[in-house]
């Protein structure tokens, strides 16, 4: 069967296009201005100012101070960074970690990784809208507990966890803070020096920059091994030459979002009311999964009990949509969410949940065209369904 090549794309929590600004900025650094930014002669010397150039847009965004920020290669590996890296150097004061059992895979591997290595990692419960309580953090807490980890904002149903309050929760117990916010970056604002976090990771492949490219905030007080070695580079915390055309693309990026954040949330709220609004009038059984207010605007993770995921995502493929499951595929065939296996919610709800994620290029027609394709699937499949 031939594949119409999609041309509406709805997956944006995925991965996201460049913006034709971002490849402008990144090209100089592509050819001619190839320097190694650790080189002293010019051609180093100007790959370093823009790797420092970068370095402080890109902090001041967050409210950092550029030398607390990292760059990495991705966001995976600033999540490992943060877990892995912290427990080894703080071991001698405990070996207890806390995370929830919704984390990106970045940030449970890591876990389970030092697990192995006699750390001993608590995986905290949420509830139904996908909500770590607090009081289930404060409950976790040991004399020994060194770390916890608790994501910003969910990538699969794009639930706000309460960061703040439990942030200043371990504040008042000396423990370590770490949030992963790489789906909420660019989209909601931040400040550090308000958030009560000592690690935050980020990614440029979510905000409409380029692929291989993340940070690390790490507050000044923090005092972690470097994790990877080789070389003097981040000032010691993280070997390797610099992708400075990725930082560059990167720091433009996040330029572009911050002068149209305002514009693009309300859009992603325009885009989530004009799918609903074509299934409430369609009158087909659908169910809207994670938290119904405290949510990331652009992600909406929607089950529709009569079609099964991989049969969704299949049919929207060949009408030329673009969605996700927002879960992991192995051999040619969807596993089912542990985010929505955690939410407790219904096996059928689990086995039949799809993820629109809404960004740049995105208009209400899209939204609405493909909300008036699932209608169409969910009528065509009915008759099949039990």
């Amino acid at each position: 069967m031939n594949r119409v090549k999609p041309t509406i794309y709805l997956d944006h929590a995925a991965t996201t296009p460049l913006q034709p600004q971002v490849v402008l900025a990144m090209q100089p650094f592509l050819n001619e201005a190839f320097g190694n930014p650790s080189s002293i002669h010019q051609y180093g010397r100007k790959a370093r100012a823009a790797v420092e150039s970068a370095r402080e847009s890109i902090a001041r965004s967050m409210g950092a101070n550029p030398r607390e920020l990292i760059f990495t290669g991705s966001g995976t590996e600033a999540d490992n960074t943060a877990i892995i890296a912290l427990a080894l150097a703080n071991q001698a004061k405990g070996r207890h970690i806390i995370t929830s059992s919704i984390e990106h895979h970045a940030v449970l591997h890591a876990c389970e990784y030092l697990q192995t290595l006699g750390f001993e990692v608590t995986y905290l419960p949420v509830d139904e809208t996908g909500m770590v309580k607090v009081a289930d953090v404060e409950q976790a807490l040991r004399p020994d507990t060194i770390l916890a980890s608790i994501m910003y904002g969910n990538n699969e149903v794009g639930t706000l966890q309460p960061v703040q309050a439990i942030g200043n929760l371990l504040r008042e117990r000396d423990i370590l803070f770490h949030t992963d916010a790489v789906q909420v970056f660019g989209v909601l604002p931040m400040n550090v020096r308000e958030l009560p976090v000592d690690m935050l990771s980020v990614s440029a492949h979510k905000i409409n920059g380029p692929k291989g490219i993340g940070a690390l905030y790490v507050a000044g007080h923090v005092h972690f091994h470097s994790f990877i070695h080789g070389g003097a580079q981040e000032r010691k915390r993280r070997a390797g030459t610099e992708n400075v055309a990725g930082i560059v693309g990167f720091a433009e990026a996040v330029k572009l979002l911050e002068q149209n954040r305002a514009a693009s949330t309300a859009k992603y709220t325009a885009l989530r009311e004009a799918m609903l609004t074509v299934w409430r009038q369609a009158g087909i059984d659908f169910v809207v999964n994670g938290h119904p207010e405290q949510h990331m605007p652009h992600i909406l993770n929607v089950s529709f009990p009569q079609v099964d995921t991989e049969t969704m995502l299949l049919n929207l493929d060949i009408a030329g949509i673009a969605a996700s499951s927002g879960s992991a595929c192995t051999s040619g065939s969807l596993e089912l969410s542990h985010v929505l296996l955690a939410m407790g919610l219904p096996m059928e709800r689990a086995k039949s949940a799809v993820r629109f994620s809404f960004g740049l290029g995105n208009e209400i027609a899209d939204a609405a065209k493909a909300a008036q394709e699932v209608v169409a699937i969910v009528q065509r499949m009915k008759p099949l369904s039990v």
